[in-house]
């Protein structure tokens, strides 16, 4: 059995790999057909541009600042956005007042909010405000979906048991949404870091990824705004691989609960 799964591991080590070098090598190819590093750099120049990126303070500290600002605006989502869903599940009147600003935010441009949050905001709060925006109507939705398939069998045997408020919600009601839940986080968590970033690269604080991005553009440095680009890419797989870690360990942890 370990044997099968290693080999399985293997396998799927030397698939990634071989696809990885199939687009590295088609990367290159194009490079080396135009000859102009202004348009295409080669992936050996934009490896060396993020290698002379790394030990610099300003490299750290411009992902850090993105990190943090995105993942407040993404943990401000899923805590608004619970409640409006339990809110719009629960109370019509809530959901008729509030469905307008749903369709409105998932129907919009993501520049548009970024212009009009220029308005209002501050530059260094406005891509935490729109990874917060993008984020919310996933979050609505999915938790809301979650209430409403429910079991209707379950909810009214614990009205007619009379079950305690707290009770229903930890027994009942969050083991149902929960699946919701962790869907609207992996999906909202990608969204965030995207749009986050195009909120930098526009807006322009201090110390953001979107900022490099803009600035290399702005003086032609293209290796420079690969280099920047590759790390935005890296950064979403790794959030997305700690998120979903994080949900297999609690998930781990509640089927051994519930065993003992």
């Amino acid at each position: 059995m370990t044997r099968s799964i290693m080999r399985d591991k293997w396998r799927r080590f030397l698939r990634a790999a071989a696809v990885t070098a199939f687009w590295l090598a088609v990367w290159w190819g194009l490079a080396a057909l135009v000859q102009q590093e202004i348009l295409i750099p080669t992936p050996l120049a934009v490896c060396k541009t993020l290698w002379g990126l790394l030990p610099t303070a300003e490299f750290w500290g411009s992902v850090a600042t993105s990190l943090t600002r995105i993942v407040l605006g993404f943990c401000a989502a899923l805590l608004l956005g619970t409640v409006l869903a339990v809110l719009t599940a629960r109370f019509a009147l809530v959901r008729a007042v509030f469905s307008p600003l749903l369709h409105i935010v998932r129907a919009a441009p993501v520049a548009s909010f970024i212009i009009l949050a220029l308005v209002w905001i501050h530059d260094d709060i406005t891509p935490a405000f729109i990874a917060f925006l993008m984020v919310l109507p996933i979050v609505w939705v999915n938790v809301e979906e979650g209430i409403r398939r429910t079991d209707p069998a379950l909810v009214e045997m614990t009205a007619l048991y009379g079950v305690r408020p707290l009770r229903k919600l930890t027994a009942l009601y969050i083991p149902s949404v929960k699946p919701f839940f962790v869907t609207a986080c992996v999906n909202g968590l990608g969204f965030a870091w995207k749009s986050g970033v195009a909120a930098e690269v526009i807006c322009q604080p201090q110390l953001a990824i979107g900022s490099q991005l803009q600035d290399a553009k702005i003086y032609l440095e293209t290796p420079e705004v690969f280099a920047w680009t590759t790390v935005v890419i890296i950064m979403s797989i790794l959030l997305e691989r700690v998120l979903m870690r994080l949900t297999a360990s609690a998930r781990r942890k509640e089927e051994t609960h519930d065993n003992t």
